[in-house]
């Protein structure tokens, strides 16, 4: 039985049901992890022993009639800015490889390994989580499984490869401005950015602690949901982690859309992307049949508020490291870094009253709608190494604009997922869910109409 075409839920069913063995499952991910990497190089380090220990516990667990948890046998991968007990946490950093192995695994590992996944390995990102195309002068680029020529979007890049390759069920990765959300769309898979604070940061290297996430990639939403199920709660070790009671997801999937008020993101995000974005948008609000417009006001304001406070908060956090060992960052974080150290400090104060009001116009949206629909990204992938490209006649730079449409969300710490729209032939696309803070089961419930409206079965189409 091929598990790697499984989403984690089906194989845990499998695993349980006695069909395969949690070392038979590992034993496939690692050899198909070992063959494809080299191509895709998602991979930095890849944990064979370790993985293989784990997968003989949750075997003696069945064996003796115990529970081994909602996630158990499923093989997971990790963005290499989370704490790897045992294993250096590189951040996609040279200067960080220096740095000794870390002594515990991160609270996010923790969690999912007492809900029984296996973790066999860290993934490829940008330095520092700073950049949405995963091109790692240190490590290499990870391209896009769909079209190797192509990037995987970042900045988490090697975290959606690895799902849309198969490779492995789901990953952990972050998002400051998109870095789930872009990748995700640009690889065809799920990934969800929760409302901030609900996931805990203890254990992840941050990049810009006000506008950090953890998140997640996967190919069917209920994986996406006991997953968020698995991680949403308390932590007293991230100062801004929630104390607001989870709110299970998984049991309310099969409620459908009935009652639900959701309406399209116009102005802003209607603008600046190329046709078939839009068309994606348009298709998507059919689905659901909505035709109600909703606009923001001063998006393109909170965009520029979401780059001073990262350029800032960013820049401070590796200020010592940039007086001392600039040659030794990947040039296009270190420029980038540099620039910020200079803005002014009242810049940052502004934009962090901006950040406030913005929060308010659009919090009194939602007191009218419950879920909102917007691109993702404003093109498809685009070519490895390409710095421009051209959008209704005007040339732009790519780096800086595949974050059009999620910065001005993540910047208000608003949950998001971004639902992947496969074409026959075409490059995929994403459209974003997004809902007022802590009202993830609301986007989990139409993710899943619109799953069985593409699919008609929960497992979404990969690789070719």
């Amino acid at each position: 039985m091929q598990m790697l075409d499984l989403d984690g839920i089906t194989i845990t069913h499998n695993l349980k049901s006695k069909k395969i063995t949690a070392t038979k499952i590992i034993e496939q991910t690692l050899t198909e992890v070992e063959q494809q990497n080299s191509i895709l190089n998602c991979f930095t380090a890849i944990l064979k022993e370790s993985a293989l220990n784990q997968a003989q516990i949750i075997d003696s667990t069945i064996d003796k009639g115990n529970n081994p948890g909602i996630l158990a046998g499923v093989p997971f991968a990790v963005k290499n800015l989370f704490d790897i007990e045992g294993i250096t946490t590189l951040a996609g950093s040279k200067i960080n490889a220096e740095n000794p192995p870390a002594i515990q695994d991160s609270i996010t590992i923790r969690k999912l390994k007492q809900a029984g996944a296996i973790l066999v390995g860290a993934l490829n990102m940008d330095e520092y989580a700073y950049g949405f195309v995963t091109e790692n002068t240190h490590y290499g680029a990870t391209p896009n499984p769909h079209d190797l020529t192509r990037i995987s979007g970042g900045s988490s890049g090697g975290s959606a490869a690895a799902v849309a390759a198969n490779l492995v069920p789901f990953t952990l990765g972050s998002d400051t401005n998109g870095s789930i959300r872009v990748p995700a769309a640009l690889c065809g898979v799920l990934g969800l950015k929760p409302t901030y604070g609900r996931v805990s940061r203890s254990g992840a290297f941050l990049f810009s602690s006000s506008l950090d996430h953890i998140g997640f990639f996967a190919r069917s939403v209920r994986d996406i949901a006991a997953i968020f199920d698995v991680l949403q709660g308390q932590d007293i070790n991230d100062p801004v982690c929630t104390s607001l009671p989870p709110q299970p997801c998984f049991p309310v999937l099969q409620n459908g859309i009935d009652g639900l008020k959701i309406a399209i993101a116009g102005d802003y995000f209607q603008e600046g992307a190329e046709v078939e974005v839009l068309e994606a948008v348009e298709m998507v609000a059919k689905l659901l049949n909505t035709q109600t417009i909703i606009n923001i006001p001063e998006t393109h304001r909170a965009r520029a508020a979401a780059y001073i406070i990262t350029a800032c908060e960013g820049s401070n956090l590796h200020l010592e490291r940039l007086r001392s060992r600039s040659q030794d960052f990947d040039p296009a974080t270190r420029d980038r870094f540099l620039a910020g150290a200079l803005i002014p400090g009242s810049w940052y104060v502004q934009a962090q009253r901006f950040r406030r009001w913005y929060q308010d116009q659009v919090m009194s949206i939602f007191q009218e709608v419950d879920v909102i629909i917007a691109p993702t990204t404003p093109c498809i992938a685009t070519l490895l190494g390409q710095e421009k490209m051209i959008i209704n006649g005007k040339e732009i730079l790519i780096r800086p604009n595949l974050g059009r449409f999620t910065q001005p969300l993540s910047f208000i710490g608003l949950p998001v997922l971004s639902f992947p729209i496969l074409r026959d032939n075409k490059l995929p696309l994403g459209v974003q869910l997004i809902a007022a803070p802590y009202e993830e089961a609301k986007i989990l419930q139409v993710a899943t109409f619109l799953e069985k409206s593409f699919c008609g079965t929960r497992i979404l189409p990969v690789r070719k």
